[in-house]
């Protein structure tokens, strides 16, 4: 797991630790920082070098649109670190030595289900440490770029949905937050904690088809692997409303997009 900050690159893994927690294994200085594909020459595909000061790094990104995300949000970053005074010394020092033993280094190999994926999950207390963004990020692998959270901040969203799971058959009222890449649950307005959440990266938003069966007008659907989930709002406009905040979080391609409408009005 990689953590971009201002003037460091930090790598990480989660092991089977008491706090469950990442363990960062090592940093690269942005300062002095350069990156090339090299999928040629490792013969791995959405390969890069990353080259510092001190040492070099070979990653690998999932797809091209994640690893294109990476090279534009660590240049941007080079940059603004090159702009800047020269680096503290403690940053062009080694990285500290990786000395886990081989039950350290076991990744934990948390299920889907403890993402609030399921119905069980779904319906129990929240929060959850499972939830955060950074495990989420870690079980989905996917990332969550600088572009990423500009958009979240602009597209925030609250009201009443009806909510239906795939095996059931009755629709739940519930009033509904959108913030933070992330659905949160609550009885009533007035409720100050949420029964559950539901992290939205890497899920799909669409329509049901008429094989779903589902004779109700507002209907969305989200879906990731095999967990499926029905929304029906109140009216065309709020319908529309919530397909537009929540596809914001759900696609990259769609993020770009909503971003770059908003660039293209002259307020």
């Amino acid at each position: 797991m990689f953590f971009l900050f201002n003037d460091v690159l930090l790598y990480t893994s989660r092991g089977l630790t008491a706090s469950n927690q990442f363990k960062v294994h090592g940093q690269l200085p942005l300062y002095g920082m350069t990156m090339e594909e090299s999928e040629d020459e490792w013969g791995v595909p959405h390969c890069l070098t990353l080259r510092g000061q001190r040492q070099s790094i070979i990653v690998a990104a999932s797809s091209r649109s994640e690893m294109e995300k990476w090279v534009e949000d660590i240049q941007m970053a080079i940059d603004l670190a090159e702009k800047s005074s020269d680096p503290a010394p403690e940053f062009l020092a080694s990285s500290p030595p990786d000395n886990k033993s081989p039950e350290e280094a076991a990744v934990d190999q948390e299920s889907e289900d403890d993402l609030s994926a399921s119905r069980t999950s779904l319906e129990r207390q929240a929060p959850h440490r499972g939830n955060t963004m950074v495990h989420v990020c870690w079980h989905r692998n996917t990332s969550v770029s600088m572009v990423d959270f500009s958009v979240a901040v602009e597209n925030q969203l609250s009201g009443n949905l009806l909510r239906k799971f795939k095996n059931s058959n009755g629709w739940q009222k519930l009033w509904v937050v959108f913030t933070n890449f992330c659905l949160f649950f609550y009885k009533s307005p007035q409720d100050n904690h949420p029964l559950a959440s539901l992290p939205l990266l890497g899920y799909s938003l669409t329509v049901p088809s008429e094989a779903e069966d589902i004779h109700k007008d507002y209907v969305f659907k989200l879906h990731f692997k095999s967990h499926v989930y029905y929304f029906r709002a109140e009216s065309e406009y709020t319908f529309e409303r919530w397909m537009e905040v929540i596809r914001s979080a759900t696609s990259s391609a769609s993020r770009a997009h909503v971003l770059s409408h908003k660039e293209s009005h002259v307020y």
